[in-house]
């Protein structure tokens, strides 16, 4: 069968014999190793805490972003309650929690914190269930942890109105995918024959290629890659997000997935394009980490204060990336307070120098965070 002759990867003659040309992606390989280990030199010269607020930042980032690439916006607060309540990293008050926040914090905390254990069908189901915990994809019903039966027709990936549909990929049909899976799950649990990194990359395309259940299929690939990052790796606490790195990526990301899943079973450009974007997510995990320490010493130095409850709980909430500008009415709606207690507040911050009213007024008065200088009152090791 020659490359015209089939649309898909999955109908290539040599499905699925992965080739790569290892000498043209030693060096983004090696690029990624080094910034890997400055990222892990770094977090080597912080406490225990410090690490795990990292941590619970990157997991939290992770978990919502894997979830926004495929349209679906969770609370942030309560993604992050969710994860801290679960890795026993206090965070003070904890926000509400819904079953389905929870079902994706199980499978991301799974998949990175259990990274070692084998994956087996049955917990591939379990992760699915946890995704659907009604049984329904808005308002459709899907199988839940079970491979799909492609009932409704062959499982396609498309974009566009109904009338002018494109079709993006189509899956292989449901009669393969028992012998399909079984294979691609022996893989996994193999002794590596390739790079750790690569097998990360191999592993997300190979699983998203099949994408052997009725929905959910993206978010599953990328929590597999991950548990093969984690193992690459050889840590059970995750410091950066691939997912976060292609949320900020999500149209090139299609696009390369299209490509590879269109072309032959050489995919070194996805694994080239894996490599560059796991190499800026491990970036903008430094910058996660730089945010990290500067709660770590504005609460250092402002900790001694005496503050009421609610003002700990918006300072927080701004130091964790309060969006937009801070005035009295959103200080009101965090903190569940009247207009005048929150104006109390304020002034009294501000009478302090924790607060400082932002240039440019408007119409309303809005606030900020004074600066805290670097190393300020301690290095903030704690």
């Amino acid at each position: 069968m020659n490359r015209g002759e089939y649309t898909y990867i999955w109908q290539a003659p040599d499905w699925p014999v992965w080739r790569y040309d290892l000498s043209a992606l030693a060096s983004p390989m090696a690029e990624v190793s080094r910034a890997q280990g400055m990222l892990m030199g770094r977090l080597a010269d912080l406490g225990v805490g410090l690490r795990d607020q990292a941590c619970l930042a990157a997991l939290t980032d992770d978990v919502v972003k894997t979830s926004e690439i495929e349209g679906e916006h969770l609370n942030v607060y309560s993604v992050r309650s969710s994860i801290a309540r679960r890795l026993g990293v206090d965070i003070g008050a904890l926000a509400p929690v819904d079953r389905h926040v929870e079902g994706v914090v199980e499978m991301v905390l799974d998949a990175t914190s259990n990274s070692q254990a084998p994956v087996v069908q049955e917990r591939l189901f379990g992760w699915h269930a946890a995704l659907f915990p009604t049984g329904y994809s808005g308002l459709s019903r899907i199988n839940v942890a079970q491979w799909r039966d492609d009932s409704a027709g062959p499982m396609q990936v498309v974009s566009g109105p109904i009338s002018r549909q494109r079709v993006h990929f189509e899956a292989p049909p449901a009669e393969r995918l028992a012998a399909e899976t079984a294979r691609f799950i022996e893989w996994l649990n193999a002794a590596p024959a390739e790079p750790p990194l690569i097998r990360a990359g191999l592993a997300h395309l190979w699983f998203v290629t099949l994408h052997p259940f009725d929905d959910g299929n993206g978010r599953i690939a990328r929590a597999i890659g991950d548990l093969m990052l984690a193992r690459a790796d050889g840590s059970s606490q995750r410091f950066y997000s691939l997912s976060a790195q292609i949320q900020r990526e999500r149209s090139a990301y299609y696009d390369i997935l299209e490509r590879t899943q269109k072309d032959s079973m050489d995919v070194t450009p996805w694994l080239s394009w894996f490599f560059e974007t796991l190499h800026r997510a491990v970036d903008q995990a430094q910058v996660t980490l730089d945010d990290v320490l500067a709660k770590a010493r504005f609460w250092h130095h402002w900790g001694m204060q005496a503050l009421n409850a609610r003002q700990a709980k918006v300072l927080n909430r701004m130091l964790d990336g309060f969006e937009g500008k801070l005035t009295s009415s959103k200080w009101a709606a965090i903190a569940k307070c009247s207009g005048d207690t929150a104006l109390r507040d304020i002034n009294d911050l501000v009478e302090r120098g924790v607060l400082r009213k932002a240039a440019g007024g408007g119409r309303s008065t809005s606030y900020e965070l004074n600066d805290v200088l670097p190393g300020a009152d301690g290095d903030a090791r704690g």
